[in-house]
């Protein structure tokens, strides 16, 4: 069975039709729930917060955020970005609590930096890795995105994005990109091996005191079983030296700027950074 993100862009797909066939399905709604709730859990907020629902659709997540009794955290006040215009209608329409934003994640993140507390995504990230055009890389969207949602939290900040990984390259993908841009990363999964398997990707922005650990994502994920953590702050530091302008390394840093920038670059091989040799 072929998945929707392979075919179609969000946009295209979530019309009105399926808007709100997603919204009124009792099956969806009890899913959406229970993931919310799961990456609520992890993002272990103990007052109420200001959170960004990304990829947030009708704002089935977002309910659920307006929710939270205040022995648990909340009430949380959201803001919600969805490229679907269907959905956001559809939201308007149930008169939802957190203001509605159209926009497309794979552009970036349009708010100021710092502005809120936590971040959560769910089913929508996957949709960054195709593109659907041959000038639009998935690793400049991937890049644009978890740029400027490191950029829009505060320091010690927390994200979790439950998603459907393709495969394990798609789900290296993703995560290399949030690493690129800075978060400290731990990734989760809920019934592994089984066709209910749900990836959560648990960021943080360094700068928190979590148990004395500067806010790291390893502070949040602690004690659980299965975690995967990739923080690249902490790794491949030499403290000295710098990159010699020309060499392989440099010229792969470059590369990964222009990426970030949304732009497409020749694949590194063992040819890249080689001196050529003077013909005569």
């Amino acid at each position: 069975m072929s998945r929707p993100e392979d075919t179609l862009s969000a946009d295209v797909h979530y019309n009105d039709s399926e808007a709100r066939k997603y919204t009124t399905s009792s099956r969806i709604q009890n899913i959406q729930a229970s993931m919310t709730h799961r990456a609520l859990e992890l993002l272990d907020l103990s007052s109420p917060s200001l959170i960004l629902d990304v990829g947030c659709g009708s704002g089935l997540s977002g309910e659920i955020l307006s929710s939270i009794p205040p022995e648990e955290g909340g009430p949380h006040v959201w803001i919600g970005m969805d490229v679907s215009a269907s959905m956001l209608d559809v939201a308007l329409q149930r008169d939802v609590e957190g203001d509605l934003l159209l926009a497309d994640i794979g552009q970036g993140v349009p708010f100021r930096a710092g502005t809120f507390d936590a971040a959560i995504s769910i089913s929508a990230i996957q949709w960054l890795c195709n593109a659907e055009s041959s000038d639009v890389s998935p690793a400049g969207r991937l890049s644009r995105f978890f740029n400027g949602l490191y950029a829009s939290l505060k320091r010690g900040g927390r994200a979790v994005c439950q998603f459907y990984p393709k495969n394990d390259e798609q789900k290296k993908m993703i995560t290399s990109a949030a690493v690129k841009a800075g978060f400290g990363a731990g990734l989760l999964e809920d019934d592994p091996e089984t066709k209910n398997v749900k990836v959560y990707l648990v960021l943080t922005v360094g700068g928190g005191n979590l148990e004395g650990k500067g806010g790291d994502i390893t502070g949040v994920v602690k004690g659980m079983e299965g975690v995967d953590v990739l923080d690249a702050r902490h790794n491949n530091r030499s403290g000295k030296g710098e990159i010699k302008k020309g060499s392989k390394a440099w010229i792969i840093k470059k590369k990964e700027q222009m990426e970030r920038k949304g732009k497409i670059v020749k694949a590194t091989s063992k040819y890249t950074g080689r001196k050529r040799r003077v013909a005569f």
